[in-house]
């Protein structure tokens, strides 16, 4: 009998021993796009030239229509909440393949039916504005 204690003694000691591997922190927005400019060009220029620009006929904020509709909850109320915007917008996007992204195509004239129309077409300096978002 005094080996099998021995022998779990033993165990126990060791098993406290043993180092825990940090993993370090959780990575924030799991599954999310997160484009290499982020939310400070989400905030200078995605949003003032594609979401809320002062052209009002191609405004996706104040629309009514992203307002809880349609999947894409926009707030353009004062002040701006650009990092709550930005967590909507990453639900739209493909880092993957940038031009296939939702938040692309919808508004994109020829490409995906939008309800509210067409935005802008090819070519238009949103496209590039948005394509260079997910340049470093």
């Amino acid at each position: 009998m005094g080996g099998h204690w021995a022998f779990a003694a033993s165990c126990a000691l060791a098993l406290t021993g043993c180092p825990t591997v940090d993993l370090g922190d959780n990575p924030p927005d799991i599954g999310l796009c997160n484009p290499a400019k982020g939310l400070d060009y989400f905030q200078s220029d995605i949003w003032p030239k594609m979401l809320h620009p002062s052209d009002t006929t191609k405004d996706c904020a104040k629309s009514g229509c992203h307002q809880g509709e349609h999947g894409l909850t926009l707030d353009a109320t004062m002040p701006i909440d650009y990092a709550r915007n930005y967590r909507v917008a990453q639900g739209y996007l493909n880092c993957g393949q940038p031009m296939a992204s939702i938040l692309l195509t919808k508004p994109m004239a020829g490409i995906d039916g939008h309800g509210g129309g067409d935005i802008f077409s090819m070519g238009d300096p949103v496209e590039t504005t948005f394509l260079d978002w997910f340049m470093p």
